[in-house]
């Protein structure tokens, strides 16, 4: 079974897994959206003052949802040692990883798009004129959350500790993506617009270098 046919099979999976259930979904986005509803009380922003603080909030919220949206990815197949079924099948371990990788950043990815206009309405900033480069600002963010966030899972899910092991391990190694994705959607916001090809040439080279590493070391990173 090829690489793509595999990966396929295990987004298929959890996509269908997630839609059947909608929990994990469901609590992430009230979660968020309350962060976001208190974040604005704690001032009452201008346009100017949004613009300049909006893209800080925006991507710790998104950070949350990182956290609460990643941890189970791993920890579903240990209920019935669904996993060391998956790593005996003859599939390549990487594709494992890549399905989980990109479900991971389709529920990430949806999740933003829904709070994105929350996000507009409560802190009053225009969107709709910068829609396109600000999903492209987005989505190279949430490849980087989605692909580190993904490889952490399956360090932590193996420890006694995986609750609190995954926040300690993915924070960290998350700030560079943190700041280049706040700095190119303040740019994006700012009055006139501007979109940074220095932030985003360094979304798609951490992008490259963790996609790269999941794919060298798949096999040893599902070993328990």
């Amino acid at each position: 079974m090829s690489l793509a046919h595999s990966a396929a099979t295990i987004l298929a999976k959890e996509l269908k897994t997630e839609f059947r259930s909608r929990e994990l979904l469901g609590t992430t986005v009230i979660f968020v959206l309350i962060v976001l509803v208190l974040f604005s009380f704690t001032f009452n922003p201008t346009s100017s003052e949004s613009r300049h603080f909006g893209p800080g909030l925006l991507w710790l919220a998104f950070l949350f949802a990182g956290s609460l949206m990643l941890q189970p990815s791993f920890l579903r197949e240990q209920t019935n040692d669904t996993l060391a079924a998956l790593r005996l099948a003859p599939i390549d371990p990487f594709s494992i990883l890549a399905g989980k990788m990109a479900a991971n950043f389709l529920f990430l990815l949806l999740v933003e798009l829904i709070l994105l206009p929350v996000f507009a309405v409560l802190y009053n900033v225009a969107i709709l004129p910068v829609l396109p480069q600000l999903v492209l600002v987005l989505a190279l963010g949430t490849i980087g959350l989605a692909t580190t966030g993904t490889v952490f899972s399956a360090v932590a899910a193996q420890a006694r500790l995986r609750e609190l092991l995954l926040p300690l391990l993915l924070l960290p190694v998350l700030a560079p993506v943190l700041i280049a994705s706040t700095e190119a959607t303040a740019g994006i916001l700012r009055d006139p617009s501007e979109l940074s090809l220095v932030w985003l040439t360094f979304l798609c080279a951490f992008d490259v270098v963790f996609l790269t590493a999941a794919w060298l070391f798949g096999e040893y990173l599902l070993e328990e």
